[in-house]
């Protein structure tokens, strides 16, 4: 018998974060085994609401065969059903579980780079044409890389998702309209002292309604503004790969000097992936107090209160960003202990609480 829960979450997925509709078309993404109990949820779900659910298979295992075997043109190839789904699909859920994160070591960063770009299409088929939802779900190999045991990592998952997300949305909204009203950014910290316009451009509060666990405030800053530099205390993690200690500086909105204490050479690589890698695509402020560690998933990991992350490329169409790349890499920097936030001159963040 499956965990109630499975079934709970499903229903928000559904119900709640995607707003499924009768007759609506549903794409699923069931990656790696382990995500079929709430796959089964999140299909049950649907098709109560008159929705019409079909389910595609993915897994890190799949990726690897088509990265150490397949041909350059192979690699580069979008991959036909998956474009077609998203074109299909009104509603995209993805259930993403979790594999080795160093599955893909091994495999050539050009080979990698190659097909990120790829699948960077269909990323943003997704964000064009379909109301979305994604979930990163835990098993033995997320627990282990979060220092976790099984136990307590699926508390962790279902206290982060089964929240009354109607409430939470409240608050985000007196912070997201706080941000709004100012036009330029500051972040300072350890190392760390930049800023970038956002004039023109919109707020979002990720409420529930798009990532899930959920939590943050977001935007795209002006292609043009970014100006100082900003180290990140976090490891990030791009197409398996981990980089630690990443530094970089930016002059007019692009990355002018990058440095990392590992893993320096692939991410050059990933900045010149494409004419708008080096540009920000996002900047966003974690605002779940709920989620209080870094766990090595940027799903979770963005959504730390107290921290800001920052995107790379690709930027989102809503918020009225337009840089344009395959590339959309979230990098997160931790301000709870060092650190601030300003808003044109004020502070709205500091000593790890917000002042608004």
């Amino acid at each position: 018998m499956f965990d109630p829960r499975w079934s709970q979450l499903g229903d928000i997925l559904v119900n709640y974060s995607t707003r499924t509709q009768p007759n609506d078309r549903v794409l699923l993404t069931m990656m790696e085994p382990e995500t079929f109990p709430l796959t089964l949820a999140v299909y049950e779900h649907a098709v109560r609401a008159g929705a019409f659910p079909q389910v595609q298979f993915a897994s890190a295992w799949l990726e690897r065969a088509l990265l150490q075997h397949g041909t350059p043109e192979l690699i580069d190839r979008v991959p036909d059903l998956e474009r077609q789904g998203m074109e299909w699909a009104d509603v995209y859920i993805g259930l993403r579980g979790a594999r080795n994160p160093h599955e893909f070591t091994g495999i050539p960063a050009e080979r990698l780079a190659a097909h990120k770009r790829a699948m960077g299409t269909i990323s943003a088929l997704r964000n064009e044409r379909t109301r979305w939802a994604l979930v990163r779900v835990p098993n033995e190999s997320f627990a282990q890389q979060a220092g976790m045991d099984l136990g307590g990592m699926m508390a962790f998952f279902f206290n982060a998702t089964l929240r009354d997300w109607a409430e939470e949305a409240k608050r985000y909204e007196e912070l997201r309209q706080a941000f709004q009203a100012g036009t330029r950014v500051r972040i300072c910290g350890r190392d760390t002292d930049l800023s970038f316009s956002t004039a023109g451009r919109t707020y979002i509060a990720g409420d529930g309604r798009i990532n899930m666990p959920d939590g943050e405030i977001y935007t795209a800053p002006v292609d043009d503004s970014a100006e100082g530099r900003i180290a990140f205390e976090f490891p990030a993690s791009y197409a398996g790969q981990i980089i630690e200690g990443i530094t970089l500086e930016f002059h007019a909105g692009e990355v002018v000097a990058a440095s990392a204490q590992s893993g320096e050479e692939f991410l050059r690589q990933v900045l010149d992936l494409d004419a708008g890698s080096r540009r920000l695509g996002e900047f966003g402020v974690g605002v779940n107090f709920g989620i209080d560690r870094f766990v090595g998933d940027i799903l979770y990991d963005e959504k730390i209160g107290g921290t800001i992350h920052l995107a790379l490329g690709r930027a989102y169409a809503e918020c009225g960003g337009v840089n344009q790349s395959a590339l959309h890499w979230d990098i997160v920097k931790d301000l709870r202990q060092e650190g601030f936030i300003e808003l044109d001159g004020r502070k709205v963040f500091a000593e790890g609480r917000f002042l608004v």
